[in-house]
């Protein structure tokens, strides 16, 4: 079967790679894709989110699926342009319907299915610019920290995290008021502040039943010992030692379980991943947010240690049989560093020279925003490769992925050198 897949990240990339290694992948179209994914895949220049150049892309090659990679063209609705569509409606997208996408794409949206659902999480109120100053007078029930999420998408940057009441209230004006965000604040989320250890768990379901992808523990923030900014994320280790067998129950029991029965109680069609990322306070897991795709750079650490083949479980999603499917995880840890361009997340430039992608071994390489450039791989986004390998537990992967990062060079290289420092 031909397949395509929607996206340009390292998501894609280990996607792809995972696809591929199936006897039930033919042809494997990436949209628009990057250097890695054309070394292995036939890139095609198209933007994901347009969906009449998808729809005729996939006439022409004759696509039997459509795998969603990032979260815009689910919430704008991919699935249903496929669902409603006569000649596409026999083609499986695996992603959730533009309903089910609100989990992501609204946060309030996700907070209420939370509390419908009994599924623990922070307590929270939502705010728009004309109850902006009860917005502001909520914050004075609130311990410090205070924590202000865009409701919207705003590409991993609309969550603020702040210790002062009145740079607090300033900052949900700015938000509010001042459009700091765009659309994505025109409301604001206010929640509690939990105190704890975050990692990602990740779920594949059919709306019926479900199959536990590994957990990981990623790391946003651009500075060592989880300083600066926040980026789209610069590295990741699978599993994740602080939850043990007793940790792992609750977060099924508590958390995944009551999801999917809220999928099934209001009829959300929802045939994809979700991805649950949550919060360990004391030895409680907590929600923290939903996102109904894979996350990025954890899925460059969760795809490497998946051995079933994730074509046939994609077919079974489709075909409501994922209950029966078998579904193996590797034993082995995996551990995943990025390497990004100098100035990231802020102002940084392009089309720097990559060399040493040959000299790597033992390790996997995922691009992310990279590009060919006549015959050379050069860097085109803020976040560039990731350096994944496997190892006996978290520390050994990561000393070997930091060993072949050795051999690797750009203009401005820059990658944290303490992965894994908290655990």
């Amino acid at each position: 079967m031909n397949i395509l897949l929607l996206g340009s990240g390292g998501r894609e990339h280990a996607l792809a790679w995972k696809m591929l290694q199936s006897p039930q992948c033919s042809k494997l179209f990436v949209a628009p894709g990057n250097a890695g994914t054309s070394a292995i895949a036939n890139n095609v220049n198209i933007n994901p989110t347009d969906f009449e150049a998808v729809k005729k892309l996939v006439q022409q090659e004759n696509i039997g699926m459509v795998v969603v990679g990032p979260e815009d063209p689910l919430v704008k609705g991919v699935y249903d342009y496929f669902k409603n569509d006569s000649e596409l409606s026999n083609v499986p997208v695996i992603g959730p319907s533009k309903y089910a996408a609100q989990l992501e794409g609204s946060k309030e949206f996700a907070k209420k299915f939370l509390v419908k659902n009994n599924i623990p999480t922070a307590a929270y109120e939502s705010f728009t610019k004309e109850t902006v100053e009860q917005g502001c007078e909520f914050l004075t029930t609130l311990k410090a920290p205070y924590v202000l999420k865009a409701d919207g998408l705003a590409a991993g940057k609309g969550v603020l995290i702040i210790n002062d009441l009145a740079e607090a209230q300033q900052e949900l004006r700015n938000m509010l008021v001042d459009a700091k965000f765009g659309q994505a604040s025109t409301k604001v989320v206010i929640e509690e502040f939990l105190d704890g250890i975050e990692l990602s768990c990740f779920v594949l379901t059919d709306g019926e039943s479900y199959k536990l992808l590994p957990m990981a523990k990623d790391y946003k923030r651009i500075g060592e010992g989880d300083t600066g900014l926040n980026t789209g994320g610069m590295g990741a280790v699978s599993p994740v030692p602080f939850a043990d067998a007793e940790f792992l129950e609750k977060i099924e029991t508590r958390i995944v379980k009551p999801t999917i029965q809220g999928f099934k109680n209001e009829k959300i069609d929802y045939k994809g991943f979700v991805f649950i990322g949550l919060i360990k306070v004391g030895n409680d897991p907590y929600v923290i947010e939903y996102n109904v795709r894979m996350g990025d750079p954890e899925t460059e650490v969760v795809m490497p240690r998946v051995k079933s083949d994730l074509v046939e479980a994609f077919k079974a999603l489709h075909n409501g049989t994922l209950a029966e499917t078998a579904f193996e995880i590797d034993e082995r840890s995996a551990a995943t560093i990025m390497l990004v361009s100098g100035g990231y997340p802020e102002d940084y430039e392009k089309g720097k020279v990559i060399t040493g992608l040959d000299k790597v071994e033992d390790s996997l390489v995922f691009h992310a925003g990279t590009k060919d450039d006549n015959g050379n791989v050069v860097t085109n986004g803020g976040r560039v490769i990731a350096v994944t390998s496997y190892g006996a537990d978290f520390n050994e992967a990561i000393k070997k992925s930091y060993q072949n990062i050795d051999k690797l060079n750009f203009d401005k290289i820059y990658f944290r050198k303490d992965i894994g420092f908290d655990l």
